[in-house]
């Protein structure tokens, strides 16, 4: 099959298109014909060497979400067929033409989604589904505060949250997303410069916020503690703007807060299948309804993996960038 890898070159991690074997699918596994995956910032991240694969994902072949159709399975499935229409998350290796997955994993494509579209869902919904409602309980008449909501994971979030019945105020950092972001149903989108705590709070009319989904990190933990209302609770997704920061522990003890780390790439398989049936349960009806749905930056074929990452790392994009892997994708 063909695949896209991570090969050094020059002591650089660059993409390159090469020749692996079909995986065999072993029990309760799935052999998924992949027409269509995403790129994440874990890629990116992955290709520079921070970022390894977990135990028995590919060590060189990127790719964390995948759409496609079930192409062989084991003698003891259960669940799925040959010819089924499937999506979800892997550890690795989706910049390839076929991945196994277990088949509590594997999640139905909603039936009018293309599968440029369902591979857009995986990771970002999966991930802001599990955060607002699995760990952090949004409920009905909240206040959230979704940073860099123009990525994959925040225009998901803010979605969600608005499915739950929440008010939502988003963060992004060009002015050229705020109309983007405000027509995902967010009640209010500012970009974070110096003084957007001030802004966030009178934003909630000075009472703060219940929920901060942060997916950047670094020096925005201050303004997240002071913006949280009392019991509020704060879910780290992401680390873009680095992994260390001051913390007023005064603030979190007063104010009763619940702090909350959360990664899923390195969750065991028992892990990931509770979260992709919690999904299902939860989500799948609202993308069957288009209540929610995948916002998709642009879809380039899998040959052009590389430009792909650049749009990503240039911070420009809308949601998700889309790697059509076959025609019919």
């Amino acid at each position: 099959m063909k695949a896209i890898a991570i090969v050094m070159r020059d002591g650089q991690g660059v993409l390159e298109p090469v020749e692996r074997p079909v995986p065999e699918p072993g029990s309760r596994e799935l052999l998924v014909r992949v027409e269509a995956t995403a790129v994440n910032r874990a890629d990116l991240l992955q290709r520079r060497g921070q970022y390894p694969p977990p135990p028995g994902a590919p060590p060189d072949v990127p790719g964390l979400e995948y759409a496609g159709v079930v192409a062989r399975i084991a003698s003891d499935v259960t669940e799925w067929e040959v010819g089924d229409r499937v999506m979800g998350l892997v550890g690795g290796g989706s910049y390839a033409e076929y991945v196994v997955v277990h088949e509590g994993e594997a999640i139905p494509v909603p039936a009018h989604f293309a599968f440029t579209e369902a591979a857009a869902v995986p990771e970002a919904f999966i991930t802001a589904h599990d955060a607002l409602y699995m760990q952090c309980h949004v409920k009905v008449g909240e206040t959230v505060l979704v940073h860099a909501a123009a990525s994959g994971v925040g225009t998901a979030a803010v979605q969600l949250a608005k499915a739950a019945g929440a008010r939502v105020i988003g963060t992004v950092r060009s002015e050229g997303k705020l109309e983007r972001v405000r027509a995902l149903g967010a009640d209010v989108v500012l970009q974070p410069a110096g003084d957007w705590p001030d802004r966030v709070l009178a934003a909630s009319g000075g009472r703060g916020v219940d929920v901060v989904l942060d997916l950047v990190g670094g020096d925005y933990l201050g303004g997240n503690v002071r913006v949280l209302a009392k019991c509020g609770r704060l879910i780290i997704v992401g680390l873009t703007a680095g992994r260390e920061s001051r913390l007023d522990m005064g603030a979190v003890l007063g104010k009763r807060l619940h702090i909350i780390g959360t990664v899923m790439r390195a969750r065991t398989r028992d892990e990931k299948i509770l979260a992709a049936t919690a999904f299902t349960r939860d989500v799948f009806p609202l993308l069957a309804a288009a209540a929610v749905r995948p916002v998709v930056d642009r879809v380039l074929p899998l040959a052009r993996a590389a430009e792909a990452h650049e749009l990503l790392a240039g911070n420009a994009t809308v949601g998700k960038v889309v790697l059509a892997v076959s025609a019919a994708g």
